[in-house]
């Protein structure tokens, strides 16, 4: 592990958030970023700011080549709902549950990939 980053407490739901990791996890950085600008999700945009800070941690080590990196380890775990209330017919309430995720991510370098 050469970089992590950790998003906590996003408004999405995890299993939103794990059709967009799907597609990136194991990529390289250059096409993972590439492949999350040309996805037309809305869970992109908190994985993407995700990458960019395990970027950014990535570059505080001077012998690092960023284009020689790709994501070993993404995932999306749940975080805690909120609870809401909404009024239902014949003066009953229903619960409605908002999600919340955490999300990992780690780079590692490509020669270290099997």
């Amino acid at each position: 592990m050469i970089s992590k980053a950790t998003l906590r407490f996003i408004r999405f739901a995890p299993r939103k958030l794990r059709q967009v990791i799907a597609l990136v996890k194991g990529e390289p950085v250059n096409k993972a970023i590439a492949i999350l600008e040309n996805t037309n999700k809305q869970a992109t945009k908190p994985i993407r700011e995700l990458l960019n800070s395990a970027l950014s941690n990535a570059k505080r080590i001077p012998s690092i080549n960023i284009e020689e990196l790709y994501i070993s380890k993404l995932k999306a775990d749940e975080g805690p709902m909120l609870k809401r209330y909404k009024a239902q017919a014949m003066g009953r309430a229903t619960m409605i549950r908002k999600k919340t995720s955490h999300i990992t991510m780690e780079l590692d370098l490509l020669k270290g990939k099997r």
